[in-house]
């Protein structure tokens, strides 16, 4: 066996020798996996209905009006979230233009930072297991750099490249900017609680206030009663409550949160009053917890099927390297050195993150989103242990094996998904499209191939190597798949809303323009003016003869919906000239008084 391990104990041994170089490397090696994941193609599509466009409206009200307190959209107020997340695609705006990239630069960049300081902390207090004092100093030392370097390389591999993360880093909402001040936010915390430095401890608790204070801008309470419930679970079982409580310098720590936090919150109360507590510590707060909101009713095991499909394909190494932390043993944790214990608090952020939602009445899958960094960090601390054993444990290699068999279903699941494609009324030629542009057959390819590479490495004893197999196929997967799909989807969904709302530009903004059927909150942000949804289409010539009293009374409305809406309007042929049509909509001109 020492022979097996000198050659990597040698790499180690000459790579420790150069540190800057090993850094950037490694960073190097970090930042491109976020281009890839975050960044490639991120602002070639359109904004993507139904949420997206509502933040991305609310943040260009904010540059048009220079109201920075109270969001908007549509001409109303918009409760739903605080202002941090507007405020950075506002700032976004002003730099680079109003523009898709604008809106998801915050998301990237949120996933880019946490994947950055998750690589750092791992690299800091990445230990597979405390030292139990066995080994000889030589060994410790050479078997710790290894342990450290592969714990940030495979973490930070995780962290970046599984399909939860993928989705919410490339959407221009608040949920990745929350889950990276979080994230942040708790890795800060450790840095301080494991950190022996009394002045640097110190800072690093403060970076954690901070980082707490615009995790409360982003979505509110949640930001920072999440962090304190985890890391009082952790303390409370690792016996460091109080000692911890006393270094942590709550006082100045909770001013430094509110001077953060509290100008906002008080600005746009005095602005709203209770019209802004109402709706939004009582409805997107307290009554998403307690209650069903918005049809968002799902069964206690929900989570279970969320975590196994956003966090793959690493997702079935999750109760692994959960179990292998054994709780049971508290003594002997709480007679560990702090810096082990990384993987322990890991596992209580992952576990706090998904108990709370799981009692919350109100379930979306966005919401464990915070919880997948800590799931990267445990299930890239179980394979930097593999790494170093000549050959993956006996549950590990179980494991590997369904998730080869596990890799081949999702081949078919991939090749079979067309199928699946055709009931969305605004692309129903979107199944035959993706058939005949072969993305589909690359994506199945991809993981049938990894399958077979992945059972090669089995076959030979090199099974540890399997994570790299998981990590190059997701990229290979987002690249040659996610992305070139993704162009489709938006030529057959949201290109002809696109293409419409440039159409309605073209007529003064005094014309009123209807949506009938439904509701697409894209086309506010690319024609720029108000819409009217009419969710019952019957109802459209009542308000298109109550609209000639205003004043000044408009010559004509732009009426646009799916043909079987239009036709519902019960608008007759003559009243009506035909101006465009784009993919599945329609685009009516109406004259005002109509024509009887």
């Amino acid at each position: 066996m020492r022979i097996r391990i000198d050659r990597p104990v040698k790499f180690f041994s000459n790579w420790e020798k150069q540190p800057a170089f090993a850094w950037a490397i490694s960073l190097s090696w970090v930042l491109l996996l976020c281009a890839i994941a975050f960044g490639y193609h991120l602002g070639s599509i359109g904004l993507v209905d139904e949420t997206e466009p509502l933040f991305a409206e609310a943040a260009r009200q904010m540059v048009k009006t220079g109201d920075w307190i109270t969001p908007y959209y549509n001409g109303h107020t918009r409760f739903d979230k605080p202002p941090l997340v507007y405020w950075l695609m506002a700032i976004g705006y002003r730099a680079i233009g109003v523009n898709e990239w604008a809106v998801r630069l915050p998301s990237a960049l949120a996933a880019t930072a946490l994947t950055v300081f998750g690589f750092v902390t791992l690299r800091k207090f990445g230990y597979v297991q405390p030292a139990d004092g066995t080994e000889a100093a030589s060994d410790r030392h050479a078997s710790t750099s290894r342990s450290l370097w592969l714990s940030a390389w495979i973490g930070a591999a995780l962290m970046a490249l599984n399909a939860e993360t993928l989705v919410w880093a490339r959407t221009g909402v608040s949920d990745m900017l929350l889950s990276g001040c979080m994230g942040t936010a708790l890795m800060a915390f450790f840095w301080g609680y494991a950190t022996e430095d009394r002045s640097s401890k110190t800072r690093w608790y403060f970076a954690s206030y901070v980082l707490c204070a615009l995790a409360v801008l982003t979505k509110g309470p949640v930001g920072v009663v999440l962090p304190i419930l985890i890391v009082g679970a952790f303390l409370l079982y690792v016996g460091q409550l109080q000692s911890t409580l006393r270094e942590m310098h709550l006082l100045p720590g909770a001013l430094l949160f509110l001077a953060i936090t509290l100008p906002w919150y008080f600005l746009v109360i005095r602005a709203n009053g209770d019209a802004y507590i109402n709706s939004f510590f009582g409805y997107h707060n307290i009554e998403r917890f307690t209650s069903v909101v918005n049809d968002h009713a799902a069964p206690w095991y929900f989570y279970f099927i969320v975590v196994l499909v956003g966090f793959l394909p690493w997702s079935l190494y999750l109760p692994i390297a959960i179990s292998r932390w054994r709780l049971g043993q508290r003594r002997q944790w709480q007679s560990q050195p702090r810096s082990t214990q990384f993987g322990l608090f890991a596992l209580f952020w992952f576990a706090v993150i998904f108990g709370f939602f799981t009692i919350a009445v109100t379930k979306l899958p966005s919401y464990v989103l915070p919880l997948m960094p800590a799931a990267a960090i445990l299930v890239g601390l179980l394979w930097s242990d593999q790494m170093q054993r000549p050959r993956l444990q006996r549950s590990v290699m179980i494991t590997a094996i369904v998730n080869l068999v596990f890799l081949v279903v999702l081949a078919g699941v991939v090749l079979y998904s067309a199928n699946w494609m055709g009931d969305d009324p605004a692309m129903p030629n979107l199944p035959e499209t993706m058939r005949q542009s072969g993305v589909l057959i690359w994506g199945g390819l991809i993981w049938v191939l990894a399958a077979a590479i992945g059972a090669l490495l089995l076959v030979s004893r090199q099974g540890r190597w399997l994570w790299s197999v998981n990590a190059i196929a997701f990229a290979a997967f987002i690249l040659f798949t996610i992305v070139p799909a993704a162009f489709l989807m938006d030529v057959e969904r949201q290109l002809p809303l696109r293409q419409i709302a440039a159409t309605i530009r073209t007529y003064p903004p005094t014309e009123t323009v209807l949506m009938v059927g439904f509701e697409k909150p894209s086309l506010v942000f690319y024609t720029q003016r108000s819409i009217t949804y009419l969710s019952h289409p019957d109802r459209t010539i009542d308000y298109l003869r109550r609209s000639r009293t205003e004043q000044p009374a408009p010559q004509s409305a732009l009426v646009l919906g799916y043909p079987d809406k239009l036709e519902e309007t019960r608008l007759r042929p003559r009243q009506y000239d035909l101006i465009q049509t784009a993919g599945a909509y329609q685009l009516w001109r109406v004259p005002l008084p109509l024509r009887e």
